[in-house]
């Protein structure tokens, strides 16, 4: 009688176990994730500041906050991507370099409106202040939503030097006395003139390395 037991493959065994092929496959993730960012950390590009950059204001550091609050995020990236079109519309690519002051940072290609990696000093603080407060004066087609109450919102100013002082254990290059100044660089600031602050900042660097940090 002939024998017509096929032998089990090691490929077969792995098909037919729900359990072993979860193990391969998440260990395969952990080691290829593993390769490809541990270098990362090692890499000058990506570690090191860009020339000229310089970690936020406490003004700035409320408008980020604010930035991040109210999820604009969610309709603008900061990631102009090294392709002509982009370069063209928003200017030079971003680098990694430009964010490592930034927890978290913001980029993305999600783009309901557009890349505001470069916007800093494009537009004046009035033309800002507009159009947070009403978009559609100032661009009729415009559907982004209106944030008046920013305007009368003053900012927490009292909470900055323990987030300063959290950026800091991150990396953030911020003095004592910076840190200690923090509440008083921004009070009777509202969080409207804060937002206005973060944004005019953006992508400055890469425009002037001697530039200073931004508007106060």
């Amino acid at each position: 009688m002939s024998n017509n037991t096929e032998k089990v493959t090691g490929h077969q065994r792995i098909e037919t176990s729900n359990l072993l092929m979860i193990v391969l496959v998440l260990a395969t993730v952990f080691v290829g994730g593993f390769v490809e960012i541990v270098p990362l950390f090692f890499q000058r590009s990506t570690t090191q500041a860009a020339p000229g950059l310089k970690p936020y204001t406490a003004l700035q550091v409320a408008g980020r906050d604010i930035y991040v609050r109210e999820g604009c995020y969610n309709c603008h990236s900061q990631m102009i991507r090294p392709l002509l079109a982009e370069t063209l519309r928003y200017g030079e690519y971003s680098k990694a370099g430009e964010f490592v002051y930034d927890r978290p940072f913001q980029w993305g290609s999600k783009r309901t409106g557009p890349d505001l990696h470069r916007v800093g000093g494009k537009y004046s603080d009035d033309w800002h202040r507009i159009h947070l407060i009403n978009p559609r004066d100032l661009v009729p087609e415009s559907n982004m939503p209106a944030y008046p109450w920013l305007e009368r919102t003053p900012v927490d100013a009292a909470a900055l030097p323990a987030k300063m002082s959290a950026l800091r254990t991150l990396g953030a290059p911020y003095t004592d006395a910076e840190i200690n100044e923090a509440a008083q660089a921004a009070a009777g600031k509202t969080e409207l003139e804060a937002l206005i602050a973060y944004l005019q900042v953006l992508g400055t660097a890469s425009k002037n390395q001697e530039a200073p940090r931004g508007n106060q």
